[in-house]
């Protein structure tokens, strides 16, 4: 069944507005989170994370880049890509003035537009990094310059505008900037991509807000010209690139994780707008293949730190995991797109585990400092950066104020800012809850009736969620709920009384009545995870999960966790210090070669060790942290 877009009027915005496809997802005036774990992240974005981001932007001269003084200078600051971080901060300030509802609610939006506007070249070119005097030609590399990349970026803040009322007059730009991209590089233009796909799903989205059918001509274009290795051949390879396998006959998700990620959110687009169920289909098979593979435990994607990469099957090493936040951004980019295109509720699965342990690990508690890579062994601890310290690496070490390549701070922030668009979607007659917060949900199904409906929790320490009809216009409609995959035993409560559910989508049919409540209790047991033993590095270990958040060992409740082995005999256990197991910690003596041919001896005993969610480690001082425990 196909459910028709929605799109007339704001309804608050919303990132991905396909014309067609299973599920219609809410925009931010239809769905708020009003409270928990997602608010108050939520709140520290718009309050905190967006000064800081403009501030340090402002500060390295990334804004400066676009006004008079700086465009056109050999003394350029920044990366070739920076440009494409202050689009994103402006599409995170879009997002946070469509969730709020008030105009006013990041200042100086108008003035970051006005800059960037006064940098586009009248043909419409825009990049403060080459094409003006002291600099290099345009398109002149579009392996690494990352040109499009960031026009990219540009035409998704400008559709962020759009869709929320702020930042209206960047469409304009975006329009003539998108405008010269096809005149470019259109059937009749130069043949050419760029190294790092993202203009693709942006060129949809765009044709999606203002109904330009070259725009996404275009980005159909791009996709059929990738996979021939035409732009030069890198060290790393054309799998770097995404331009080592047409995309249509790929078999998995390889190479560079965010750009072969961004790549098939584009895919999707297209797809769907096209009607092309070949290519959804072969990007499903690619992203299921690479969650079974590739993925590790806690969603995160990218096994190589040298080329921020997909590593082969089953190569899924803890202390090396790169897990870049991008990497967990573009995964639920992905993932929601498949979930619209397809209705299948497990893509659900993926946003969750993603959010979780991913997205909320990534930034500290203040919204001031943030991981890029995001381990799963940390063996030197983290240490603690001062407030101004800028890190020239990508990743490692503790959550640092600002990196060199930020990508990830505002990349997270404007995931963040539109988060409650990705909590609820209409299908053909009714609605579909798939992540659970404090909401409030005002809406009309498919056929014009209109809903309105709460759903309160404590999740995710909490597995009860109830949902609360406040508004209904009569006549039987569907609502369906997420069981995720970890929940066997999962029970439903109504007014008939409890009974067990399946994990999957379960749905609630009936002539609902305002007042009436749904409320799903999913078990919430700590458990043992073992990892498939095609993972070596990972081989004679378990992890422990409770609910959707993975638990790790920190070395503030234990010995040296190199040492550390932990009994597996009975079950993970909650007490009033939080979940634990039981443990021990080996410590060999020290010798002069690292190998023998006996087991050290243990001479201490088992003992409880509390762990902690993934998501909350480094926060209360420096720490080694472990996510695989190695058994007894």
């Amino acid at each position: 069944m196909t459910v028709t877009s929605r799109n007339s009027g704001l309804v608050g915005g919303r990132p991905v507005v396909p014309s067609r496809g299973s599920l219609r997802p809410l925009g931010l005036g239809e769905v708020r989170i009003t409270g928990g774990f997602w608010a108050d992240r939520q709140r520290v974005n718009g309050s905190a994370t967006l000064d800081h981001a403009r501030s340090w932007m402002n500060r390295l001269g990334w804004i400066g880049n676009f006004t008079t003084g700086g465009r056109g200078s050999p003394d350029r600051r920044g990366r070739e890509f920076s440009d494409s971080e202050v689009y994103k901060l402006v599409e995170a300030m879009a997002w946070e003035v469509g969730r709020t509802g008030d105009p006013g609610a990041v200042p100086g939006v108008d003035d970051l537009v006005a800059a960037i506007a006064s940098a586009q070249s009248p043909d419409g070119y825009l990049n403060t990094a080459f094409g003006r005097d002291g600099q290099r030609p345009r398109y002149g590399d579009l392996a690494s310059g990352h040109e499009l990349y960031c026009t990219g970026h540009l035409l998704q803040a400008a559709v962020a505008g759009a869709r929320t009322g702020a930042a209206a007059p960047l469409l304009d730009v975006a329009r003539r900037a998108a405008d010269h991209v096809c005149d470019t590089f259109g059937p009749d233009g130069a043949w050419g991509l760029c190294g790092h796909p993202e203009i693709e799903v942006a060129l949809v989205e765009l044709a999606r807000v203002t109904g330009e059918q070259r725009y996404l001509d275009q980005a159909a274009l791009f996709l059929d010209r990738r996979g021939h290795r035409t732009l030069p051949r890198d060290h790393l390879g054309w799998s770097y690139y995404s331009d080592d396998v047409p995309v249509l006959t790929a078999t998995v998700l390889r190479g560079h994780a965010v750009r072969s990620l961004y790549l098939s959110c584009g895919a999707v687009d297209v797809a769907v707008e096209n009607g092309d169920d070949e290519l959804l289909a072969a990007v499903a098979e690619q992203f299921d293949r690479a969650l079974a593979r590739r993925t590790y435990l806690t969603g995160g994607v990218g096994s190589r730190h040298e080329d921020e990469a997909f590593g082969d099957d089953f190569v899924l090493p803890a202390d090396r995991a790169y897990s870049e936040t991008c990497a967990g951004v573009a995964t639920v980019m992905l993932a929601w797109r498949l979930l619209l295109a397809t209705g299948d509720g497990r893509y659900g699965d993926v946003v969750e585990r993603v959010l979780y342990n991913v997205l909320a690990t990534a930034v500290g508690d203040d919204g001031r400092s943030f991981f890029y890579a995001n381990t799963l062994h940390q063996r030197v601890p983290t240490g603690t950066p001062s407030d101004d310290e800028e890190r020239l690496g990508f990743g490692g070490g503790p959550r640092a104020p600002w990196f060199e390549v930020s990508c990830c701070l505002p990349n997270a922030a404007r995931l963040l800012a539109s988060l409650s668009t990705y909590l609820v979607t209409a299908d053909d007659a009714g609605l579909r809850v798939h992540q659970f917060a404090d909401a409030e949900v005002d809406t009309r199904l498919a056929d014009g009736r209109r809903v309105a409906l709460t759903t309160s929790t404590g999740y995710p320490d909490d597995g009860a969620v109830t949902v609360r009809i406040t508004r209904t216009d009569g006549g039987a409609w569907p609502l369906t709920l997420r069981v995720p995959a970890w929940a066997a035993g999962a029970e439903l409560v109504t007014a008939e009384g409890r009974r067990a559910v399946p994990v999957g989508d379960l749905v609630v049919r009936r002539d609902f009545t305002a007042g009436e409540e749904v409320r799903l209790e999913l078990p919430m047991r700590p458990r043992f995870t073992r990892p498939d033993p095609r993972i070596d590095a990972v081989r004679g270990c378990v992890a422990v999960e409770r609910g959707p958040v993975v638990l790790c060992a920190e070395s503030l409740d234990g010995g040296d966790l190199d040492t550390l082995r932990v009994e597996v005999i009975a079950e993970p256990v909650e007490d009033d210090g939080g979940v634990a197991v039981s443990a021990r910690f080996d410590v060999p003596a020290d010798a002069r070669w690292p190998y023998g041919t006996a087991e050290p001896p243990s001479d201490t005993a088992l003992a409880p060790l509390h762990l902690v969610p993934y998501h909350r480690w480094a926060r209360r001082g420096p720490s080694t942290m472990r996510v695989w425990l190695p058994t007894t």
